[in-house]
């Protein structure tokens, strides 16, 4: 507890009474639960999007998106020229998804069980997922959902607290920490409850820290960063990588490794560690790959060094869709480990994930980084930018083979370039946008069936097209 109490001195107003009073018993606040995903707006079951007249001009669907005022007599053109069509795309868009009701569902259930404080059962629930390795349908870590939910009313709340980088004297943000402090306290030995904790720590350092350079963040912010990663690693090492076979302690592990800076040896050995331990876990392979990145820990050499490594490695769950993975994020964001990609190796990878998983999130995952991600970033890198022309064109054969239902927030957050530290001011109307891009999108895919007066309907097996 020595370095909680260092983070208190250099945090002494904040979060604290000044006055504190023995004899005064505070009423327990009530906590909402964790809000659901935004849904994107729809009338029914189905999205269904009305054909254009070829002598209109262009509109919302086939152009940037403008505000409603300019583009009001362009619909209202659509409309008339659309009112004796018959709809031509169909394509089922449930609310909510299998994968979020599956992640949503976890994170309850641990938020339910902190409130109880049944922190027993909690650990052994979460031990029991660790162990089996379990997976949402697609692919994120159980273990890790149940984690969050654990953590969340105390991250979520220091998050709301610094949203605008002043938090009010009164701001909660160290009494929940100091609440987790004392639970790990009381469970000295548990691994799951210590990774629950020094994920708490790491989360808080980076809400404090906030995604500015470093010369723009304040001195109180800075310690506050350094204070709560140090904490975590005390309580990382404190375990001293036991229990082995643990994939949510090396990864709590490998997210330390944003805190300073390691060889780049050290880095890609974590992440081999964590990758071997959960290989089905997509998460941690796209993590290696940003942070093999220059900016990060390590050179273009490397990152295509470790991409080949990991797909060799993985060859038995992903065939070459190890290399993919690890390359998903980082040519996304650099121009040059774009233009060094091996083209015919990823696009062999997108494949095979297709293959291993066809379930409906990794096929809108696929698609709207195909077509959004990729298909929206040109950055005037010929090399960079030839390379992600040839992968947008991927987003075809993927929504016409493996496409069977659209998940319109992940459409949006393709368009965004899948970022982390991404603030949403309107989520519903950012879920709407999502929507509108991806029916943007797969028309524009059909649009020979289309101009031939034919109906495209998505099923269980794919885009059926039929003739009136």
């Amino acid at each position: 507890m020595t370095q909680l109490a260092s983070l208190l001195k250099k945090l002494p107003r904040l979060g604290r009474s000044e006055k504190p009073d023995p004899q005064r018993i505070e009423e327990p606040r009530p906590i909402a639960p964790l809000k659901r995903r935004p849904r994107a707006p729809k009338a029914d079951a189905c999205a269904v999007v009305k054909p254009q007249d070829a002598k209109s001009p262009p509109c919302a669907a086939d152009s940037p998106r403008r505000s409603a005022v300019k583009s009001a007599p362009c619909q209202a053109k659509l409309e008339s020229a659309c009112k004796s069509r018959q709809d031509f795309l169909s394509i089922p868009c449930p609310d909510p998804t299998l994968e979020d009701r599956t992640r949503d569902a976890h994170q309850n259930r641990a938020l339910r069980l902190v409130r109880q404080e049944d922190w027993k059962t909690l650990s052994a629930l979460i031990a029991e997922a660790d162990a089996a390795r379990t997976l949402t349908p697609g692919g994120m870590s159980v273990a890790e959902l149940l984690a969050f939910g654990a953590r969340a009313d105390v991250v979520l709340a220091v998050e709301h607290a610094l949203l605008h980088r002043s938090p009010p004297q009164d701001a909660p943000v160290l009494s929940g920490i100091e609440a987790l402090e004392h639970v790990l306290e009381e469970h000295k030995d548990d691994y799951v409850i210590g990774c629950i904790v020094a994920q708490a720590h790491i989360d808080l350092a980076w809400s404090w820290r906030g995604i500015g350079w470093d010369v723009e963040i304040a001195p109180r912010n800075r310690e506050a960063f350094d204070a709560h990663l140090a904490r975590a690693e005390d309580i990382i090492a404190s375990f001293k990588g036991r229990p082995e076979g643990s994939a949510l302690m090396a990864s709590a592990s490998c997210i330390l490794l944003r805190g300073k800076h390691f060889s780049t040896k050290i880095v890609a050995d974590r992440y081999e560690a964590l990758i071997d331990l959960n290989p089905q876990n997509t998460a941690s392979l796209r993590a290696l790959g940003s942070h093999m990145l220059p900016r990060w820990y390590g050179s273009y050499g490397a990152l295509e060094l470790e991409a080949r490594r990991t797909a060799v490695r993985l060859k038995p769950h992903w065939g070459a869709g190890g290399y993919a993975w690890v390359m998903f994020d980082a040519i996304c964001v650099d121009d040059e480990a774009c233009a060094r990609l091996d083209l015919e190796f990823f696009i062999e990878g997108l494949r095979d994930i297709l293959n291993r998983r066809p379930d409906p999130h990794t096929a809108n995952l696929l698609a709207a980084y195909c077509a959004n991600t990729m298909g929206q970033a040109f950055s005037g890198n010929d090399s960079a930018d030839h390379i992600r022309a040839q992968i947008a064109k991927c987003a075809e054969w993927i929504v016409r083979e493996h496409l069977t239902e659209l998940h319109p927030m992940i459409w949006a957050h393709a368009a965004q370039g899948f970022a982390n530290n991404l603030r949403v001011a309107s989520a519903q109307r950012f879920a709407a946008a999502g929507y509108d891009d991806a029916l943007r999108i797969i028309s524009g895919i059909f649009k020979r069936e289309i101009s031939e007066g034919k109906q495209i309907v998505f099923t269980d097996q794919g885009a059926v097209a039929t003739a009136f």
